[in-house]
């Protein structure tokens, strides 16, 4: 019926995984890399009508700047919560703390790269799971669902890896 036996629906398959693969990795990369932002104060001189103030006013704006000193791989406002929970060790959240960030940006690398990529869905999808974990205890059920729906994208990624044409390890 079709030459060599080819479905003429694989393109579209193959397509749709290397767009489903873009989009999961670009957001853990982002979300690694938003762990290492931080706010800045920069003073500048007033300007009135074009021109700098003669009085030597100054006004204080705050701009994003990136730093490894910036670093937290759990927010301050969630690690105080966190902190709380009886059923997350103190030593393990200091881990999680500590890898959240680089683990996110490696897995969104690999995944990008397509490097392994059924093994980088998977552990993608324990990290989303292990995020879950914590968000239901501190009750945001918002979080949750919205990981919920990352979880279904991953699933769905898993399910089209036989169409994973654009990888460099493709048995994995």
């Amino acid at each position: 019926m079709y030459s060599n036996d080819k479905d003429p629906n694989d393109l579209g398959l193959t397509l749709g995984m290397l767009t489903l693969r873009l989009w999961l990795a670009i957001r853990a990369i982002q979300t690694g890399i938003e762990k290492f932002a931080g706010e800045k104060s920069i003073d500048s001189t007033v300007v009135i009508d074009g021109a700098p103030n003669s009085y030597g006013l100054t006004e204080a704006t705050a701009g994003k700047v990136y730093a490894l000193s910036n670093y937290h791989g759990v927010p301050a406002p969630l690690m105080d919560k966190f902190a709380n929970e009886p059923l997350i060790p103190g030593w393990g959240l200091g881990i999680y703390d500590a890898i959240l960030g680089p683990v996110l940006i490696i897995l969104g690398l690999t995944l990008l790269l397509g490097l392994a990529t059924r093994f980088s869905l998977f552990l993608m999808g324990l990290v989303y799971t292990s995020l879950t974990f914590g968000l239901i205890l501190i009750k945001q059920d918002a979080g949750v669902a919205w990981l919920g729906i990352h979880i279904v994208m991953i699933v769905m990624g898993l399910a089209l890896a036989k169409y994973n044409k654009f990888a460099i390890l493709h048995k994995w």
